[in-house]
Protein backbone atom coordinates (compact mmCIF):
# COMPACT_ATOMS: atom_id res chain seq x y z
CA UNK A 1 0.00 0.00 0.00
CA UNK A 2 2.71 2.24 0.37
CA UNK A 3 4.60 2.13 -2.65
CA UNK A 4 0.88 3.02 -4.25
CA UNK A 5 0.88 5.81 -2.39
CA UNK A 6 4.54 6.77 -3.20
CA UNK A 7 3.42 6.39 -6.59
CA UNK A 8 0.36 8.70 -6.93
CA UNK A 9 2.25 11.10 -4.79
CA UNK A 10 5.13 11.19 -7.45
CA UNK A 11 2.39 11.14 -10.11
CA UNK A 12 0.98 14.39 -8.15
CA UNK A 13 4.38 15.91 -8.09
CA UNK A 14 4.73 15.66 -12.22
CA UNK A 15 1.43 16.84 -13.03
CA UNK A 16 1.70 19.59 -10.83
CA UNK A 17 5.33 20.41 -11.88
CA UNK A 18 3.89 20.36 -15.71
CA UNK A 19 0.60 22.64 -14.88
CA UNK A 20 2.98 25.32 -13.68
CA UNK A 21 5.18 24.85 -16.53
CA UNK A 22 2.74 25.40 -18.70
CA UNK A 23 1.11 28.29 -17.14
CA UNK A 24 4.41 30.08 -17.09
CA UNK A 25 5.51 29.40 -20.65
CA UNK A 26 2.01 30.59 -22.31
CA UNK A 27 2.17 33.46 -20.39
CA UNK A 28 6.13 34.45 -21.36
CA UNK A 29 4.81 33.76 -24.74
CA UNK A 30 1.05 35.19 -24.84
CA UNK A 31 1.07 37.69 -21.62
CA UNK A 32 -2.07 37.66 -19.60
CA UNK A 33 -4.42 36.78 -22.65
CA UNK A 34 -3.24 33.53 -23.32
CA UNK A 35 -4.39 32.36 -20.26
CA UNK A 36 -7.95 32.97 -21.21
CA UNK A 37 -8.24 30.39 -23.28
CA UNK A 38 -7.76 28.16 -20.36
CA UNK A 39 -9.79 29.63 -17.77
CA UNK A 40 -13.40 30.30 -17.66
CA UNK A 41 -15.47 33.08 -15.13
CA UNK A 42 -18.70 31.83 -14.21
CA UNK A 43 -21.33 35.02 -13.55
CA UNK A 44 -22.13 33.82 -10.06
CA UNK A 45 -18.24 33.17 -8.97
CA UNK A 46 -15.18 35.17 -7.52
CA UNK A 47 -12.11 34.51 -10.36
CA UNK A 48 -9.63 35.05 -7.51
CA UNK A 49 -11.70 32.73 -5.43
CA UNK A 50 -12.17 30.30 -7.58
CA UNK A 51 -8.53 29.93 -8.39
CA UNK A 52 -7.26 30.14 -4.53
CA UNK A 53 -10.22 27.30 -3.73
CA UNK A 54 -8.76 25.04 -6.46
CA UNK A 55 -4.94 25.64 -5.69
CA UNK A 56 -5.53 24.81 -2.45
CA UNK A 57 -7.86 21.62 -2.27
CA UNK A 58 -4.75 20.17 -4.90
CA UNK A 59 -2.34 21.41 -2.35
CA UNK A 60 -4.22 19.00 0.27
CA UNK A 61 -4.70 16.45 -1.80
CA UNK A 62 -0.78 16.19 -2.20
CA UNK A 63 -0.54 16.83 1.59
CA UNK A 64 -2.56 13.80 1.99
CA UNK A 65 -0.75 11.71 -0.26
CA UNK A 66 2.24 12.58 1.54
CA UNK A 67 0.99 11.70 5.32
CA UNK A 68 0.29 8.36 3.44
CA UNK A 69 3.26 7.73 1.64
CA UNK A 70 5.51 8.51 4.49
CA UNK A 71 3.08 6.41 7.28
CA UNK A 72 2.62 9.87 8.63
CA UNK A 73 -1.00 8.54 9.96
CA UNK A 74 -1.76 6.19 12.44
CA UNK A 75 -4.28 5.24 15.18
CA UNK A 76 -3.11 8.08 17.33
CA UNK A 77 -3.96 11.30 14.79
CA UNK A 78 -6.27 9.46 12.34
CA UNK A 79 -9.05 10.79 13.70
CA UNK A 80 -7.45 14.09 14.26
CA UNK A 81 -6.44 14.43 10.33
CA UNK A 82 -9.35 13.33 8.95
CA UNK A 83 -11.37 15.68 11.04
CA UNK A 84 -8.86 18.23 9.46
CA UNK A 85 -9.47 17.90 6.36
CA UNK A 86 -13.20 17.28 6.20
CA UNK A 87 -12.88 20.42 7.29
CA UNK A 88 -10.66 22.67 5.29
CA UNK A 89 -12.10 20.57 2.12
CA UNK A 90 -15.60 21.88 2.77
CA UNK A 91 -15.15 25.35 3.15
CA UNK A 92 -12.92 25.23 0.27
CA UNK A 93 -16.15 24.36 -1.90
CA UNK A 94 -18.71 26.19 0.16
CA UNK A 95 -16.43 29.50 -0.10
CA UNK A 96 -15.79 28.77 -3.81
CA UNK A 97 -19.31 29.09 -4.57
CA UNK A 98 -19.55 32.48 -2.96
CA UNK A 99 -19.08 35.95 -5.67
CA UNK A 100 -19.36 38.75 -3.15
CA UNK A 101 -18.17 39.17 0.18
CA UNK A 102 -18.73 41.47 2.67
CA UNK A 103 -16.44 42.80 5.56
CA UNK A 104 -12.92 42.96 3.76
CA UNK A 105 -14.52 46.18 2.31
CA UNK A 106 -14.68 47.88 5.30
CA UNK A 107 -11.20 46.92 6.11
CA UNK A 108 -10.30 47.98 2.58
CA UNK A 109 -12.18 51.02 3.14
CA UNK A 110 -10.18 52.09 6.85
CA UNK A 111 -6.81 50.89 5.12
CA UNK A 112 -7.15 53.26 1.89
CA UNK A 113 -8.10 55.93 4.77
CA UNK A 114 -4.98 55.64 6.33
CA UNK A 115 -2.77 55.15 2.98
CA UNK A 116 -4.32 58.50 2.00
CA UNK A 117 -3.70 60.04 5.34
CA UNK A 118 -7.51 61.05 5.86
CA UNK A 119 -9.16 59.97 9.06
CA UNK A 120 -10.97 56.42 9.71
CA UNK A 121 -14.58 56.25 7.90
CA UNK A 122 -16.94 55.25 11.11
CA UNK A 123 -17.99 52.32 9.67
CA UNK A 124 -14.38 50.68 10.87
CA UNK A 125 -15.29 49.51 14.87
CA UNK A 126 -11.90 48.17 15.92
CA UNK A 127 -8.32 49.33 17.45
CA UNK A 128 -6.67 50.84 14.22
CA UNK A 129 -3.56 47.74 14.31
CA UNK A 130 -5.55 46.04 11.86
CA UNK A 131 -5.99 48.95 9.14
CA UNK A 132 -2.37 50.34 10.14
CA UNK A 133 -0.91 46.67 8.82
CA UNK A 134 -3.70 46.44 6.07
CA UNK A 135 -2.56 49.90 4.38
CA UNK A 136 0.65 48.23 2.96
CA UNK A 137 -1.25 45.93 0.95
CA UNK A 138 -3.98 48.88 -0.36
CA UNK A 139 -1.99 48.97 -3.75
CA UNK A 140 -2.62 45.82 -5.03
CA UNK A 141 -6.39 46.73 -5.04
CA UNK A 142 -9.59 45.44 -4.17
CA UNK A 143 -9.05 42.22 -5.79
CA UNK A 144 -5.39 42.01 -4.11
CA UNK A 145 -6.81 42.41 -1.00
CA UNK A 146 -9.89 39.91 -0.70
CA UNK A 147 -6.92 37.12 -2.36
CA UNK A 148 -5.00 37.76 1.00
CA UNK A 149 -7.76 38.22 3.52
CA UNK A 150 -9.22 35.12 1.87
CA UNK A 151 -6.09 33.06 2.23
CA UNK A 152 -5.59 34.49 5.63
CA UNK A 153 -9.13 33.04 6.92
CA UNK A 154 -8.32 29.94 5.58
CA UNK A 155 -5.61 29.72 7.24
CA UNK A 156 -6.98 31.05 10.25
CA UNK A 157 -9.86 27.98 10.02
CA UNK A 158 -7.17 25.15 9.84
CA UNK A 159 -5.83 26.96 13.11
CA UNK A 160 -9.17 27.11 14.65
CA UNK A 161 -9.71 23.41 14.19
CA UNK A 162 -6.59 22.42 15.99
CA UNK A 163 -7.10 24.70 18.93
CA UNK A 164 -9.96 23.67 19.57
CA UNK A 165 -9.13 20.18 20.14
CA UNK A 166 -6.38 20.68 21.86
CA UNK A 167 -8.13 23.46 24.78
CA UNK A 168 -10.81 20.57 25.10
CA UNK A 169 -8.35 18.28 25.19
CA UNK A 170 -7.35 20.76 28.41
CA UNK A 171 -10.78 20.64 29.42
CA UNK A 172 -10.52 16.83 30.03
CA UNK A 173 -12.17 15.60 26.36
CA UNK A 174 -9.95 12.38 24.96
CA UNK A 175 -8.47 12.68 21.19
CA UNK A 176 -11.18 11.48 19.77
CA UNK A 177 -14.14 12.87 21.49
CA UNK A 178 -12.60 16.42 20.81
CA UNK A 179 -12.22 16.04 17.75
CA UNK A 180 -15.91 14.62 16.70
CA UNK A 181 -17.24 17.65 18.44
CA UNK A 182 -14.70 20.05 16.66
CA UNK A 183 -15.90 18.55 13.42
CA UNK A 184 -19.71 18.29 14.02
CA UNK A 185 -19.57 22.03 15.61
CA UNK A 186 -17.56 23.25 12.35
CA UNK A 187 -19.45 21.38 9.45
CA UNK A 188 -23.02 22.87 10.60
CA UNK A 189 -22.72 26.27 11.93
CA UNK A 190 -23.93 29.72 11.08
CA UNK A 191 -21.87 32.15 12.79
CA UNK A 192 -18.74 30.41 10.90
CA UNK A 193 -20.22 30.24 7.55
CA UNK A 194 -20.57 34.03 8.05
CA UNK A 195 -17.54 34.85 9.56
CA UNK A 196 -15.67 32.91 6.61
CA UNK A 197 -18.36 34.58 4.43
CA UNK A 198 -17.80 38.48 5.34
CA UNK A 199 -14.16 37.30 5.51
CA UNK A 200 -14.16 38.54 9.26
CA UNK A 201 -11.59 38.05 11.81
CA UNK A 202 -13.09 36.60 14.45
CA UNK A 203 -11.48 33.28 13.37
CA UNK A 204 -8.26 34.70 14.04
CA UNK A 205 -9.02 36.35 17.43
CA UNK A 206 -10.09 32.71 18.89
CA UNK A 207 -7.30 31.04 17.43
CA UNK A 208 -5.33 33.75 19.22
CA UNK A 209 -7.84 33.66 22.55
CA UNK A 210 -7.16 29.34 22.72
CA UNK A 211 -3.34 30.02 21.73
CA UNK A 212 -3.40 32.17 24.87
CA UNK A 213 -5.17 29.70 27.01
CA UNK A 214 -2.43 27.06 25.53
CA UNK A 215 0.76 28.56 26.02
CA UNK A 216 -0.04 29.48 29.82
CA UNK A 217 2.01 28.82 31.98
CA UNK A 218 4.71 27.47 30.27
CA UNK A 219 5.34 31.13 27.69
CA UNK A 220 3.66 33.96 29.76
CA UNK A 221 5.46 35.77 27.16
CA UNK A 222 3.85 34.54 23.93
CA UNK A 223 0.73 34.07 26.11
CA UNK A 224 0.21 37.49 26.95
CA UNK A 225 1.48 38.66 23.39
CA UNK A 226 -1.48 36.60 21.85
CA UNK A 227 -3.98 37.91 23.71
CA UNK A 228 -2.88 41.44 23.76
CA UNK A 229 -2.98 40.81 19.60
CA UNK A 230 -6.43 39.37 19.82
CA UNK A 231 -7.57 42.39 22.04
CA UNK A 232 -5.97 44.77 19.37
CA UNK A 233 -8.11 42.89 16.70
CA UNK A 234 -11.00 43.02 18.93
CA UNK A 235 -11.44 44.69 22.04
CA UNK A 236 -14.13 42.49 23.55
CA UNK A 237 -11.25 40.15 24.46
CA UNK A 238 -10.15 42.51 26.59
CA UNK A 239 -12.89 40.76 29.08
CA UNK A 240 -11.05 37.37 29.10
CA UNK A 241 -8.45 39.70 31.31
CA UNK A 242 -9.52 38.45 34.44
CA UNK A 243 -9.59 35.38 34.38
CA UNK A 244 -5.71 35.23 33.27
CA UNK A 245 -5.65 37.38 36.47
CA UNK A 246 -6.70 34.82 38.62
CA UNK A 247 -3.86 32.88 38.31
CA UNK A 248 -2.07 35.16 39.68
CA UNK A 249 0.89 35.33 37.85
CA UNK A 250 2.75 38.94 38.25
CA UNK A 251 4.97 37.51 34.92
CA UNK A 252 2.05 36.99 32.97
CA UNK A 253 0.59 40.81 33.82
CA UNK A 254 3.74 42.15 33.37
CA UNK A 255 4.31 40.86 29.56
CA UNK A 256 0.36 41.56 28.90
CA UNK A 257 0.42 45.27 29.83
CA UNK A 258 4.04 45.62 27.97
CA UNK A 259 2.86 44.17 24.89
CA UNK A 260 -0.23 45.49 24.73
CA UNK A 261 1.10 49.21 24.99
CA UNK A 262 4.17 48.03 22.09
CA UNK A 263 1.36 46.91 19.97
CA UNK A 264 -0.92 50.34 20.84
CA UNK A 265 2.30 52.62 19.83
CA UNK A 266 2.74 50.74 16.15
CA UNK A 267 -0.11 52.57 14.53
CA UNK A 268 0.96 55.90 16.57
CA UNK A 269 4.44 55.41 15.09
CA UNK A 270 3.34 55.23 11.30
CA UNK A 271 -0.01 57.36 11.62
CA UNK A 272 -0.02 59.30 14.50
CA UNK A 273 -2.58 59.08 17.32
CA UNK A 274 -5.61 60.15 15.61
CA UNK A 275 -6.53 56.35 14.30
CA UNK A 276 -7.20 56.21 18.02
CA UNK A 277 -9.73 58.96 18.52
CA UNK A 278 -11.41 58.19 15.30
CA UNK A 279 -11.86 54.68 17.13
CA UNK A 280 -13.65 56.44 20.01
CA UNK A 281 -15.70 58.54 17.68
CA UNK A 282 -17.21 55.89 15.97
CA UNK A 283 -17.68 53.91 18.92
CA UNK A 284 -19.60 56.85 20.45
CA UNK A 285 -21.56 56.91 16.88
CA UNK A 286 -22.95 53.28 17.69
CA UNK A 287 -23.95 54.57 20.94
CA UNK A 288 -26.76 57.52 19.06
CA UNK A 289 -28.12 54.60 16.83
CA UNK A 290 -31.86 54.60 17.20
CA UNK A 291 -32.97 51.89 15.03
CA UNK A 292 -32.86 48.63 14.47
CA UNK A 293 -31.00 45.54 12.81
CA UNK A 294 -32.47 41.94 13.72
CA UNK A 295 -28.85 41.02 12.24
CA UNK A 296 -27.24 42.81 15.27
CA UNK A 297 -28.20 40.73 18.04
CA UNK A 298 -27.15 42.90 21.27
CA UNK A 299 -29.32 44.69 24.09
CA UNK A 300 -29.29 47.63 22.54
CA UNK A 301 -30.51 46.12 19.25
CA UNK A 302 -33.34 44.74 20.79
CA UNK A 303 -34.54 47.37 23.22
CA UNK A 304 -34.64 49.75 19.64
CA UNK A 305 -36.94 47.37 18.10
CA UNK A 306 -39.44 47.29 21.13
CA UNK A 307 -39.42 50.90 20.97
CA UNK A 308 -42.58 51.32 18.47
CA UNK A 309 -44.89 49.30 20.23
CA UNK A 310 -44.47 50.56 23.95
CA UNK A 311 -43.93 54.36 23.20
CA UNK A 312 -40.34 54.05 25.05
CA UNK A 313 -38.07 57.32 24.27
CA UNK A 314 -34.85 56.04 22.72
CA UNK A 315 -32.57 58.08 25.79
CA UNK A 316 -34.78 55.16 28.06
CA UNK A 317 -34.08 52.73 25.73
CA UNK A 318 -30.11 53.23 26.04
CA UNK A 319 -30.60 53.23 29.80
CA UNK A 320 -32.37 50.09 29.76
CA UNK A 321 -29.60 48.21 27.56
CA UNK A 322 -27.23 49.89 29.89
CA UNK A 323 -28.85 48.47 32.82
CA UNK A 324 -29.29 45.10 30.98
CA UNK A 325 -25.25 44.74 30.12
CA UNK A 326 -24.69 46.02 33.83
CA UNK A 327 -26.97 42.95 34.97
CA UNK A 328 -25.42 40.66 32.56
CA UNK A 329 -21.89 42.10 33.74
CA UNK A 330 -22.63 41.24 37.59
CA UNK A 331 -24.81 37.74 36.88
CA UNK A 332 -21.54 36.68 34.95
CA UNK A 333 -19.04 37.66 37.50
CA UNK A 334 -21.14 35.85 40.08
CA UNK A 335 -21.31 32.67 37.86
CA UNK A 336 -17.63 32.83 37.54
CA UNK A 337 -16.93 33.00 41.18
CA UNK A 338 -18.90 29.74 41.23
CA UNK A 339 -17.58 27.97 38.52
CA UNK A 340 -14.02 28.71 40.33
CA UNK A 341 -15.00 27.41 43.87
CA UNK A 342 -17.25 24.33 42.87
CA UNK A 343 -14.15 23.53 39.61
CA UNK A 344 -16.69 23.57 37.18
CA UNK A 345 -14.76 22.49 34.22
CA UNK A 346 -12.07 20.77 35.75
CA UNK A 347 -10.95 19.39 38.84
CA UNK A 348 -9.04 21.24 41.64
CA UNK A 349 -5.66 18.81 41.13
CA UNK A 350 -5.62 20.67 37.27
CA UNK A 351 -3.17 22.92 36.30
CA UNK A 352 -4.17 26.45 36.03
CA UNK A 353 -7.86 25.51 37.48
CA UNK A 354 -8.46 29.23 38.08
CA UNK A 355 -8.10 29.89 34.56
CA UNK A 356 -9.77 27.01 32.75
CA UNK A 357 -12.66 27.58 35.58
CA UNK A 358 -13.92 31.44 34.79
CA UNK A 359 -12.93 31.44 31.33
CA UNK A 360 -16.63 30.04 29.60
CA UNK A 361 -18.16 32.68 31.28
CA UNK A 362 -16.27 35.43 30.48
CA UNK A 363 -16.93 34.28 26.48
CA UNK A 364 -20.55 35.71 27.24
CA UNK A 365 -20.29 39.04 28.66
CA UNK A 366 -17.44 39.51 26.10
CA UNK A 367 -20.24 38.85 23.23
CA UNK A 368 -23.39 40.00 24.85
CA UNK A 369 -22.02 43.14 26.15
CA UNK A 370 -20.64 45.12 23.21
CA UNK A 371 -22.92 47.87 21.71
CA UNK A 372 -23.08 45.94 18.83
CA UNK A 373 -23.38 42.05 18.04
CA UNK A 374 -23.15 40.54 14.61
CA UNK A 375 -24.54 36.92 13.51
CA UNK A 376 -21.18 35.74 13.18
CA UNK A 377 -19.97 36.67 16.69
CA UNK A 378 -21.70 33.56 18.05
CA UNK A 379 -18.46 32.11 17.38
CA UNK A 380 -16.76 33.93 20.45
CA UNK A 381 -19.06 31.41 22.74
CA UNK A 382 -18.12 28.45 21.36
CA UNK A 383 -16.44 27.16 24.19
CA UNK A 384 -19.10 28.04 26.91
CA UNK A 385 -21.70 26.01 24.72
CA UNK A 386 -18.71 22.91 24.10
CA UNK A 387 -17.26 22.88 27.69
CA UNK A 388 -21.08 21.67 28.46
CA UNK A 389 -20.63 18.64 27.34
CA UNK A 390 -18.50 17.48 30.51
CA UNK A 391 -21.32 18.84 32.50
CA UNK A 392 -25.09 18.14 32.11
CA UNK A 393 -26.84 15.72 33.70
CA UNK A 394 -30.20 16.31 34.04
CA UNK A 395 -32.42 15.67 30.72
CA UNK A 396 -34.14 18.94 31.07
CA UNK A 397 -30.73 20.84 30.88
CA UNK A 398 -29.88 18.88 28.02
CA UNK A 399 -33.20 20.14 26.45
CA UNK A 400 -32.33 23.69 27.45
CA UNK A 401 -28.77 23.03 25.87
CA UNK A 402 -30.14 21.73 22.63
CA UNK A 403 -32.71 24.61 22.41
CA UNK A 404 -29.75 27.36 22.98
CA UNK A 405 -27.57 25.92 20.49
CA UNK A 406 -29.99 25.34 17.57
CA UNK A 407 -30.61 29.11 18.16
CA UNK A 408 -27.06 29.99 18.38
CA UNK A 409 -25.22 27.89 15.98
CA UNK A 410 -27.73 26.03 13.07
CA UNK A 411 -30.66 28.70 12.96
CA UNK A 412 -29.31 30.62 9.69
CA UNK A 413 -29.64 34.32 9.48
CA UNK A 414 -33.22 35.05 10.18
CA UNK A 415 -34.43 38.69 9.06
CA UNK A 416 -37.49 38.69 10.58
CA UNK A 417 -38.75 38.36 14.58
CA UNK A 418 -38.33 36.17 16.81
CA UNK A 419 -35.80 33.74 15.53
CA UNK A 420 -33.86 36.95 14.54
CA UNK A 421 -32.47 37.79 18.57
CA UNK A 422 -32.27 33.87 19.33
CA UNK A 423 -28.47 34.42 19.52
CA UNK A 424 -29.22 37.26 22.14
CA UNK A 425 -30.63 34.91 24.50
CA UNK A 426 -29.10 31.27 23.70
CA UNK A 427 -26.13 32.70 25.60
CA UNK A 428 -27.97 33.83 28.28
CA UNK A 429 -29.78 30.23 28.77
CA UNK A 430 -26.14 28.31 28.77
CA UNK A 431 -24.74 31.11 31.68
CA UNK A 432 -27.99 29.89 33.32
CA UNK A 433 -26.86 26.26 32.64
CA UNK A 434 -23.42 27.03 34.39
CA UNK A 435 -25.27 28.50 37.34
CA UNK A 436 -27.93 25.57 37.48
CA UNK A 437 -25.23 22.76 37.35
CA UNK A 438 -22.78 24.66 40.03
CA UNK A 439 -25.55 23.43 42.65
CA UNK A 440 -26.28 20.19 41.64
CA UNK A 441 -24.17 18.11 43.00
CA UNK A 442 -25.09 14.82 40.65
CA UNK A 443 -21.92 13.26 39.26
CA UNK A 444 -22.39 13.41 35.10
CA UNK A 445 -22.46 10.21 33.33
CA UNK A 446 -22.72 10.89 29.77
CA UNK A 447 -18.78 12.58 29.47
CA UNK A 448 -16.75 10.43 31.01
CA UNK A 449 -18.76 7.15 29.55
CA UNK A 450 -18.17 9.02 26.03
CA UNK A 451 -14.89 9.43 26.52
CA UNK A 452 -13.74 6.07 27.67
CA UNK A 453 -15.67 4.26 24.84
CA UNK A 454 -13.65 6.61 21.62
CA UNK A 455 -11.01 6.66 23.60
CA UNK A 456 -10.84 2.36 23.53
CA UNK A 457 -12.27 2.20 19.94
CA UNK A 458 -9.97 0.37 17.64
CA UNK A 459 -8.97 2.66 14.55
Amino acid sequence: MKNHFRTALTFWLVLTFFIIADLAAIYLRNGAAGLNLFIQEWPLSNLIVTLEATAYTWICVGVILYLFANKKINANNAFMVAGFFLVILLYLNVLRERFRYGDYAYYLEAATALFNNKTLPDTYLYLPLWATILQFIVPLGDQGMLAILWTANIIALGFFYALLVRVLERYGFSNRFAVIVTVIFMLVNTPLHRTLGYVQVNLMVMALVMYSLLAFPKNVFLSALALALAVHLKTSPAALVLAFLLERNWKWNFWFALTFIVIALIPVALEGIHPYFDYVANIGILTRITDTNFHDTSFDSFFRFLDPFFGIKIEATRLIAMAAKAALGFFTIYVMVQNVRNHTFVNSEAENKNLLNALPSLFIVMTLASPIVWDHHGMFVALSFLLLFKCIEAPALWIWFGFAYIQEFIMPSFDFFPWSFGRLFAPLIILWIMWIITKNKQTPTFFPAANRWLENLTT
